[in-house]
């Protein structure tokens, strides 16, 4: 593990770091990095060997999210939803999908996106009306037809595969409504996909987020990942895990405007001494660290669970709520410490809060993580 660790460590601060400041200020997505860490066997850390993932445990890859998210955010997030977006392929889908579609997956020749989410239907995710009929016709078992719009993607236009979730049965009222959605694995080059522009973002401005438009867009039966109506669970599996791999990006960003803060405040002389020196900004600079350890244990504990094969779904929206509100405290304080120099874009400090806000809104909101934990409380 401590091989693997040095070698992100160093990726991080040789390759992604010296990219970041650049890339976001013109909002270039960084691909050829995502081919870098998969020929460097990180981008598949989770999976097993046969397909050239590290079959690691969670604990450690979680670590190495943390890593690259420190150096840069945007890509610690895209190696996270990556893994997101390959797990339904890798738990649910059969061997033969994984022996087509996984290796290069995993190896970094195919990054993914994750369409769960529809501009009507954010946190009531089961609402989604994105369809998909299934059509007889030429090839075993026929195909699928999708038709619908999915929003807040991330690498929407980039991506070389999109895992989509929509509906094959049902309406997007009722009770029953998440019963009827299935888990799709549709190319980018398939006919009827499209990618919006764009959003304009507050920060993360390299990691594209755009809609994904599916317009007629057919995959073959086959591309069916696991049991048709049976999409939501997968959505929620991967989420679970995706949790943990937010956590760990938020722990990282924080990280990062400590080690900022810390570093400016050990050269800053005001009065005579170095600022680090006043109890204002070293009582300051501690409850920063604190908080950022805490972080770091909190989805470390709940990794664990997960490798031992307890249930670690509460425990994962717990991390991702302490970890993300963390990131953003500590990066506000970060600005604090840097005083005007915090505020301009001279060091990256403003850039880590600008970033810091997003992650308490991707893969649920923390008003959602609450809600989670609330009825893990109630024993629902």
């Amino acid at each position: 593990m401590r091989e693997l660790l040095e070698l992100a460590r160093e990726l991080a601060d040789k390759e992604v770091s010296p990219r970041a400041e650049a890339a976001e200020r013109e909002s270039a997505f960084p691909r050829e990095l995502f081919r870098v860490l998969g020929r460097s066997g990180l981008l598949g850390l989770p999976y097993a060997e046969r397909w050239g993932g590290g079959g690691q445990p969670y604990e450690v890859y979680l670590q190495v999210i943390e890593e690259l998210a420190r150096a840069w955010l945007a890509v610690g997030l895209g190696v996270s939803v990556h893994t997101l977006t390959c797990l339904p392929l890798a738990i649910y889908g059969t061997e033969a999908q994984q022996d087509r579609w996984l290796p290069d997956m995993l190896g970094g020749e195919l990054l993914g996106a994750y369409c769960l989410s529809e501009p009507q239907s954010g946190s009531d995710a089961a609402a989604l009306a994105t369809t998909a009929v299934h059509e007889k016709g030429a090839g075993a078992g026929g195909s699928y037809r999708i038709d619908g719009v999915k929003a807040w993607v991330s690498h929407a236009g980039q991506a070389d595969f999109y895992t989509v979730f929509a509906r094959t049965s049902g309406t997007p009222e009722g009770r029953d409504r998440a019963r009827g959605i299935s888990c799709l694995h549709v190319p980018a080059d398939t006919g009827g996909v499209s990618a919006a522009p764009a959003e304009h973002k507050m920060g993360m401005r390299a990691s594209v987020t755009a809609q994904m438009r599916f317009d007629g867009a057919r995959v073959p039966a086959d591309h069916l990942l696991g049991e048709e109506g049976r999409g939501f669970s997968i959505a929620l599996t991967a989420l679970d895990s995706g949790r943990l791999g937010i956590a760990a990006c938020a722990t990282g960003l924080a990280q990062a405007a400590l080690d900022l803060a810390v570093g400016y405040a050990r050269e800053r002389q005001q009065f005579g001494r170095p600022i680090i020196d006043f109890e204002g900004v070293s009582f300051m600079l501690a409850d920063m660290a604190c908080a950022v350890e805490a972080s770091r244990a909190l989805y470390l504990s709940a990794a664990r669970r997960k490798d031992a094969g307890q249930e670690f779904g509460p425990q994962a929206a717990m991390a991702k709520l302490l970890a993300s509100d963390t990131a953003m405290r500590v990066t506000v304080d970060a600005v604090q410490v840097l005083g005007g120099y915090g505020y301009v874009e001279d060091f990256p400090a403003e850039r880590y809060l600008r970033e810091a806000k997003v992650l308490q809104i991707v893969e649920g909101t923390n008003q959602i993580q609450r809600l989670v934990i609330a009825r893990s409380l109630a024993g629902r």
